[in-house]
Formats: structure tokens, sequence, C-alpha cells
């Protein structure tokens, strides 16, 4: 029997929530077009519901960013910007998404979820075997989860509809570019025990 975890990824408020550092970006513009929170905290309740076991992942540097890659197109604007800063509200997770004491607590410097953090061992520990997840941006976190599951021989399943990317079109070609490396599921046809 395989033991499941939901891994809710960088759902957190410098990307997600309307007030934070993306909220007025097409990729917030896409977070509340397909009510992401809303269907993820769904996903959560039946998570829980089934005895599954949650995750979160978060992105995030500490104070003077020595682990924040200079040329990297994606994070090197950062500590101008002062984003994913540790410690601070925008690397929270969003308030609509209820995070408990026992949920595994994944921080990474990068885009993978896999790269120089202890999500492996933690799975391991747990004797998982299937890892769910969702979140922003499917081109992105989404992807790299799904790819580095798949090679370490993880099951892996993407709930489409809790993920966004910066356009409808963006987060469509990203489902469509992973699905031979997983299963894609929704909030609602997923069978979390």
């Amino acid at each position: 029997m395989s033991k499941t975890v939901y891994l809710v990824l960088d759902m957190q408020n410098d990307l997600v929530h309307a007030d934070g550092a993306n909220g007025a970006s097409p990729l917030g513009e896409q977070v509340r077009q397909r009510d992401i929170i809303t269907r993820t905290a769904h996903a959560l309740e039946r998570a829980r519901a089934a005895s599954a076991l949650v995750g979160f992942v978060r992105v995030g540097f500490s104070a003077h960013y020595q682990e924040c890659p200079p040329n990297s197109p994606v994070f090197s604007g950062a500590p101008k910007a002062g984003l994913f800063q540790l410690g601070t509200w925008g690397t929270d997770i969003h308030s609509g998404l209820p995070v408990r004491d026992a949920d595994l607590q994944i921080v990474k410097h990068r885009v993978s979820p896999f790269y120089s953090t202890t999500l492996e061992a933690q799975l391991r520990a747990q004797g998982v075997t299937r890892i769910v997840c969702s979140g922003v941006s499917t081109q992105a976190v989404v992807q790299a989860t799904v790819r580095d599951a798949h090679d370490r021989d993880y099951e892996i399943v993407v709930l489409e509809d809790c993920c966004a990317a910066y356009s409808a079109q963006e987060h469509q070609n990203s489902i469509e570019s992973i699905r031979r490396f997983c299963r894609v599921e929704t909030s609602e046809s997923i069978a979390f025990g």
C-alpha cells in the first residue's frame, strides 16, 4: 500500500496573496481567476480527511541572501525587491491554507524542492511512495517537482485545478509537457487514500 503526501508548492504570500509582490502581476491574476486558494484549501481538507501527509514547500533566503544565485533569471532580482526573505510575511504560507504543526516544512533556495533540501529525507523517513502536488507556478516548481520526483521513482500526481502560471496558455502548455511523467487529476477526482 502506498503512503501519500500532498505537497503544496510555493503558495506563499509573495507569490499568491492579493497584497503580495505578485498580487497585481499576471500570475496573481491567474491565481484569482482560477480560484487556486479555495481549490487548494479544499484539496488540503480532502488529504487530511484521508490521513495523507501534508507538506508545504516555500522558496526563501536568509536576511543577506547568501543562498540567492546572482546570475539566476528567476531569483537574482529578489534581494533588490526584498522578495522571499525568510521570517517575513512574504514567505508565510497564504492564510487561506491552514498549516499544522505536524506538516512537513521544506525551504528551498532554487526552483526544485529536491535540490539541497531535506525533502527526500523527510519523505523516505515517512515511507512516502506517492506524491500529490500543486502550486505556483506550473512551469517552474510544479514541473521541477514532477520531473525530480519521477527520477527518484515516486508515483506523482498533479492537481491541475490547483496550479497556475503567468498565463492560461503557459499553464496548459506546462501540464501537457509533464503528462508523460505523472498523472494529472483535479482536487475533486483525486483519491488521497
